[in-house]
């Protein structure tokens, strides 16, 4: 029952800050227009983000213990809320929006004191010291974890869906390590299913569609990759470095394969394009309902593998080969697409 009351918390306040704030973002401009990639009908609202953030703010103020470290998570969260909506109404450049993760990157490491110090024993020879390294590493961690969910929020539901497996994942480590910071994913996953309700219009179309804008994707990726830095820090240790890989699998293997695609190209990183994983899924016949089902049950997949393999300690540097084959497999067909998926789609519906 205890537990329960945060979550009935983080649900109920997400759920109403959703019906009082659509009058105000229609009113000061914060919609999604359709047009170029953006296919949706209508004016849509971008306040999933700032919902889920002022939930979490007042739960986690309530009923997580107070300490510095929660504190400049809190300032951090702000801080990249703040740039998501400058982002979702004014379209910022890429530049501004990097600047802007690596300041709430330092936040974590030299204000709450928080940074990855090793990668453990990827390579079978021993654990892999960072040293100073660490701190160069934890930024680009950072970065890509926020860009990661951000890149990958395309279609109905899908950045929401991949993060709740993720703080899934986070919540039952760290409740079995004994940090407190499990109920911060619980309470991220209450708040998410209130967002998806009108995100999907389930259980009922009654509810007024919203997005979660740049806003809420990057408030997610800064969450979890705090979550993942703090779980595999060796003063808890409740989960190994090469677990995150797998608790955040599909968001990572999408923005580096797209990346590297786009690189090729000669083309920026961060051009917004249709090659994301969903796109090829529709692009082969397949609905928006669809991808977001069979995506998320593959990151399903991968983070069960990943809390498996930590309760049996399965050795890291199986983990990490699995992880790269698996992404080796994944990249193979991305470039294959249309080809297999074209094959996947003759099957599911013979």
């Amino acid at each position: 029952m205890d537990l329960l009351i945060p979550l009935i918390c983080a649900f109920i306040i997400t759920f109403m800050v959703i019906h009082w704030v659509i009058p105000i973002a229609e009113k000061v401009g914060l919609v999604d227009i359709p047009k170029g990639r953006k296919q949706h009908t209508g004016r849509v609202p971008l306040i999933g983000g700032f919902a889920i953030y002022f939930s979490i703010l007042i739960t986690s103020m309530l009923f997580i213990p107070s300490s510095k470290m929660l504190n400049v998570y809190l300032v951090s969260a702000s801080w990249i809320l703040f740039i998501g909506l400058l982002d979702d109404k004014y379209d910022i450049p890429v530049r501004y929006r990097l600047v802007s993760q690596v300041i709430v990157a330092s936040m974590m490491i030299f204000g709450a004191g928080i940074y990855l110090t090793n990668l453990g024993d990827l390579l079978g020879f021993g654990i892999i010291n960072l040293s100073f390294l660490g701190v160069f590493v934890t930024v680009l961690a950072v970065i890509g974890a926020i860009n990661a969910f951000n890149m990958v929020d395309g279609i109905d539901g899908l950045a929401g869906m991949l993060s709740l497996t993720s703080f899934a994942g986070l919540a039952f480590l760290l409740s079995r390590a004994g940090s407190d910071w499990y109920l911060m994913s619980l309470m991220f996953i209450a708040a998410l299913i209130a967002y998806l309700m009108f995100n999907l219009g389930w259980p009922t179309k009654i509810l007024k569609k919203i997005f979660m804008g740049d806003a809420g994707s990057m408030l997610i990726g800064l969450t979890v990759v705090w979550l993942l830095v703090i779980g595999a820090d060796s003063s808890l240790q409740a989960f190994r470095p090469v677990t995150a890989l797998y608790l955040v699998a599909i968001p990572l293997m999408d923005m580096a394969a797209i990346m590297f695609r786009r690189i090729n190209k000669g083309d920026s990183p961060f051009k917004p394009d249709t090659n994301h994983l969903h796109h090829i899924f529709m692009r082969a016949g397949f609905t928006q309902k669809q991808a977001l089902i069979i995506i998320s049950l593959f990151a399903s997949v991968f983070t069960f593998i990943g809390v498996i393999s930590e309760i049996y300690q399965i050795p890291e540097v199986i983990m990490f080969a699995g992880f790269l084959v698996a992404f080796a497999c994944y990249s193979y067909a991305i470039l294959h697409a249309w080809q297999i998926l074209s094959w996947f789609r003759s099957q599911f519906y013979s």
